[in-house]
């Protein structure tokens, strides 16, 4: 062997030497400083448990502080504990299902990121990433049955009608239907898939909401590139109402009218008119029966932008951008819906007082909206949709019907 190939055999051993000794630096585990921050050693002494107790005394302050009084609190609490609660370790105390409520209620109603909550929890980031989720989870598990139960019998559905007929003079309607982004953090390498019309990217939430303001359904995690009306197609109900799965009632005349009307959902101009979801006539052509017709539906349909309005404001998850995994978005989402309905039915008016809500002043024709979901992108209106001729006649016959025997004395006023 020359001399020359003996150079370069050793000087190949010579790099696979170093790349060896390299690759175990790389792999040596780096020495930890601390294992855990000294402040959170002291959490029983500084966290906003401790500001609980005083605010026991101050009612106002802790509804507030946690989006509902101190009673529904507790049998919250009670309810998500088996499904929240540790154990204890050999090394540290686990952290309480009270802290793990206390936590998420306030991730809800601020919006503040995990870094900047560990300041008044004393809870790391890293813990509060799985625990906010977790209890999220638990939430929805234990009040979805009593507090967001789809309907599943026609008596269950004509509950609903004679609400929004009683509160909104509309007859046989089942439900006001909208939908709205919920702005998120994309997942890295998504690109344009989450991307919306307004150039932000989001997830839509799709509600169908009662005439007491609740949510009698919600479906949530349609990508925000389909931001029109069509995102309906995607949603559970409308599987279930194309197939007809939903049990709804027969076709009935309503009192002192001949007319035999369907029941129906209701939407705005983003939706496509369908023989079970009617919406309002274009602005474009309208005479004075189509405005009136517009008025009555546009009353009945106040109840889904009221709740939109009052979860955004009550949740100001929803004034940012949510940056957390997909699957967490999910929990938080629906567990603020599911919260949404808890303290409607439970603290009523101290939850939603009635300057929340669409109100209307017959005598003057004056109208005070409510709560509007200003934080929301809307979805976006749907252009160029066939319609078939049933869904136009069904929409023809509540024109009629609002325009004669089922008219109100003020709805002239309103519309002029």
């Amino acid at each position: 062997m020359s001399s020359e190939d003996e150079y370069f055999l050793l000087a190949a051993a010579y790099s696979v030497l170093i790349k060896k000794k390299s690759n175990k630096l790389l792999q040596r585990p780096r020495n930890r400083t601390k294992w855990v921050k000294e402040c959170l050693l002291k959490r029983s002494k500084y966290t906003h448990v401790n500001l609980l107790q005083e605010l026991r005394f101050e009612p106002d302050d802790w509804r507030n502080y946690l989006r509902m009084d101190e009673d529904s609190y507790v049998r919250l609490l009670t309810l998500v504990s088996p499904l929240t609660e540790r154990k204890d370790t050999m090394l540290r105390a686990a952290i309480t299902p009270h802290e793990r409520l206390t936590a998420t209620l306030r991730y809800l109603a601020t919006g503040r990121n995990y870094e900047d909550l560990k300041f008044s929890t004393l809870i790391s980031p890293q813990s509060l990433g799985k625990i906010i989720p977790e209890t999220c989870r638990a939430v929805v598990e234990v009040l979805k049955t009593e507090y967001m139960k789809f309907p599943a019998t026609e008596d269950e559905w004509i509950r609903i009608a004679n609400d929004f007929e009683k509160k909104c003079n509309f007859v046989n309607c089942v439900g006001a239907c909208d939908g709205k982004h919920v702005n998120i953090i994309p997942p890295a390498g998504s690109g344009s898939y989450y991307y919306n019309y307004k150039g932000t990217h989001s997830l839509v939430l799709m509600a169908v909401v009662s005439a007491n303001c609740e949510f009698i359904m919600c479906d949530f995690g349609i990508n925000g590139r389909i931001s029109d009306g069509g995102v309906l197609e995607y949603t559970n109900v409308y599987k279930k109402l194309k197939n007809g799965q939903l049990s709804l009632p027969a076709p009935i005349k309503p009192k002192n009218s001949e007319i035999v009307l369907p029941f129906v959902f209701i939407g705005d101009e983003a939706f496509t008119l369908r023989k079970k979801f009617v919406k309002p006539f274009s602005r474009k052509a309208l005479n004075n029966e189509k405005k009136i017709f517009n008025y009555r539906l546009s009353r009945a349909r106040s109840k889904v932008e009221n709740a939109f309005g009052i979860l955004s404001n009550r949740f100001r998850i929803f004034h940012t951008a949510i940056s957390v995994n997909l699957e967490a978005i999910d929990n938080i989402v629906m567990a603020t819906c599911v919260l949404h309905n808890y303290l409607r039915r439970r603290s009523g008016n101290l939850y939603a007082p009635n300057n929340n809500l669409y109100r209307e002043d017959a005598l003057t024709g004056t109208i005070e909206l409510g709560l509007q979901p200003t934080d929301f992108i809307s979805l976006q209106q749907t252009h160029n949709q066939r319609v078939d001729n049933v869904a136009k006649h069904v929409r023809e016959l509540y024109l009629h019907y609002f325009n004669n025997e089922g008219a109100v004395e003020w709805q002239q006023r309103m519309v002029h």
